[in-house]
């Protein structure tokens, strides 16, 4: 079949085919080099940290130049410090990391000039420096390019690619890698800066945040947190566990609306605030309001949300105030499981107080479950489809046979609401407290009369009471002079009806209520003044003391720590 057209006439050769192939080769080579310029152009655009700069260099040039390696080095103090690799051994990396190198290397050299140095072979390049001959190997690489990384007008790193045999490079291709070099060399730079600012901002949530939680009777708790994936990975989520007098404890979560070091440092603040407060012993409603001032001074943007609570390990009561919070959660030790909160003020900043306060009473052994928005809304993003899933959770792990303790709740529930990696919409923070009442055994209380009589009532209650709990003659006769003290000040200052209770924990507190709302406070005395020394007496030889208001007037109290 040789007529025109036929398979015979498409075979005949072409003289300009070989031009044509050439031209055809160019024009591939053109195309393939503006989409690999393209692609890393865009992830180098995307990437925030070093990790996400080497994972995009890594998925780009090495199959690009089918390398068998890839290291990339920042270097500073004339040291080499390894910000990432692909294809090298953790025992080889250890191994230069740190290292120092000189203008007689190839690093040195592209560093000083600026020019990538290309070596097809491992003899080449040894020809060229000797002393690297001494160096730690790298495997089977044997070819190797230093693209010396600049930004700013600085040298900041290199780039190394290595490749397994000999390597030769056309021109083209060299002049491409040096292209590339710059576009790292100022991502690099980029993602240096945010990991330093993110690193600062991780220290000012560790400084902020509490190291470790107290460890107190009243509850055994745990908490976790992971900020938001993305930014400064910093946010203003935060809790607190915070010991009252009376062996109650107060558990505190907020969350100060956005991210990143200002809203963080609102956080640090807002804590300081609650904690402040707390020493006054204010009901939760009360420190709400007076926080509520704090963040209204903010400006107009600022706004927060907070649970506020007070677990009281004698009657097992938790009462709390909520502003814009997520209820909190009551698990109780058959795996049953409650939402406490039936009315939920508007944020503070925006609250107009007074905010409402609500009691739960909770058994021993049971748990509470406070959480910030974060922590249920990380999966689909839904308020109320996370609150059932963390319900379905908790009712999971404590009804089982054996209730978990409260840190292997912790991380039971984190991993199952929380993404297995870290790549968060928003900050998220959890507090579990197992509560722990009192034994009725470690508590007495008597009423006392209105007269001066009072103070021999008590301090008999201090001896029998005392001696029934076999602590030493040291404790009685200390327990003694301070009840005598307390009780002749009501009886002198304020009004009935007066109470006595004595709680016994890990440490030893007598507790003296009356009628009435005037505090006491230490006064300065002169050598000469006959009265106002009880509670200088009182200072010296309690732990701490205090005074906090109650529903029917106050009470004074004082902690005396006991041996074990």
């Amino acid at each position: 079949m040789s007529g025109k057209g036929g398979k015979g006439a498409l075979e005949q050769p072409d003289p300009l085919h070989p031009r044509r192939a050439a031209g055809l080769a160019a024009l591939r080579a053109v195309t393939t080099q503006g989409a690999l310029i393209e692609r890393l152009t865009r992830t180098l655009a995307e990437a925030l940290t070093t990790d996400n700069v080497v994972s995009a260099v890594a998925g780009s040039l090495v199959p690009a130049f089918r390398a068998d390696g890839l290291v990339i080095f920042a270097v500073e103090e004339g040291r080499l410090y390894l910000v990432g690799s692909s294809g090298y051994s953790r025992g080889f990396l250890d191994q230069i990391s740190g290292t120092p190198y000189t203008e007689e290397t190839p690093v040195g050299e592209a560093l000083r000039t600026g020019v990538p140095q290309f070596f097809g072979s491992t003899e080449e390049m040894v020809a060229r420096y000797p002393m690297v001959a001494d160096q730690p190997k790298a495997g089977h690489m044997d070819s190797r390019i230093f693209l010396p990384l600049v930004a700013s007008g600085r040298a900041i790193g290199v780039t190394i690619l290595s490749f397994v045999g000999t390597y030769r490079l056309g021109g083209e291709e060299r002049t491409l890698l040096t292209a590339l070099s710059s576009l790292i060399a100022q991502a690099l730079e980029r993602a240096r800066l945010h990991d330093a600012t993110a690193a600062r901002a991780r220290e000012l949530q560790r400084a902020l945040l509490p190291h470790l939680l107290p460890s107190v009777p009243a509850v055994t708790a745990a908490a976790h947190y992971l900020p938001a994936g993305r930014g400064a990975e910093v946010g203003g989520d935060w809790y607190d566990l915070i010991p009252l007098s009376a062996e109650r404890v107060a558990l505190v979560i907020g969350d100060v609306m956005g991210h990143g070091i200002p809203e963080a440092a609102t956080m640090g603040r807002l804590r300081t605030a609650v904690r402040t407060l707390s020493d006054l012993d204010l009901p939760p409603d009360d420190i709400l309001d007076r926080v509520n001032d704090i963040v209204g001074d903010l400006g107009e943007d600022g706004f927060a949300t907070c649970l506020y609570g007070v677990y009281d390990s004698v009657t097992g009561d938790f009462t709390f105030s909520s502003a814009g919070h997520p209820p909190p959660v009551a698990v109780f030790p058959d795996g049953t499981v409650t939402y406490l909160a039936s009315y939920t003020a508007p944020p503070l900043g925006i609250a107009d107080p007074p905010f409402e306060t609500e009691t739960a009473t909770l058994p021993d052994g049971g748990f509470l479950v406070l959480y910030t928005d974060g922590f249920v809304q990380a999966g689909d993003g839904d308020l109320e489809s996370g609150m059932a899933r963390l319900a379905l959770a908790l009712a999971t792990a404590v009804g089982n046979a054996e209730t978990p303790p409260v840190a292997e709740l912790r991380d039971v529930i984190a991993a199952r609401l929380l993404p297995a990696h870290s790549d968060t919409r928003d900050d998220a923070a959890l507090l579990i407290a197992r509560t722990n009442r009192l034994a009725p055994s470690d508590v007495a209380s008597w009423p006392l009369p209105d007269d001066p009589k009072a103070a021999g009532e008590a301090r008999e209650h201090v001896r029998d009471q005392l001696a029934a709990w076999h602590l030493g003659e040291d404790v009685v006769m200390t327990t003694e002079l301070l009840v005598s003290e307390l009780v002749s000040n009501v009886v002198r200052h304020a009004r009935g009806p007066v109470r006595l209770r004595l709680l016994r924990s890990r440490s030893l507190t007598c507790e003296v209520s009356d009628g009435s709302l005037t505090t006491p406070h230490i006064r300065r005395t002169g050598p000469t003044d006959e009265d106002g020394r009880g509670l200088q007496l009182v200072s010296a030889l309690a732990q701490r003391w205090g005074a906090r208001y109650t529903s029917h007037g106050k009470s004074i109290w004082t902690e005396q720590r006991l041996s074990a």
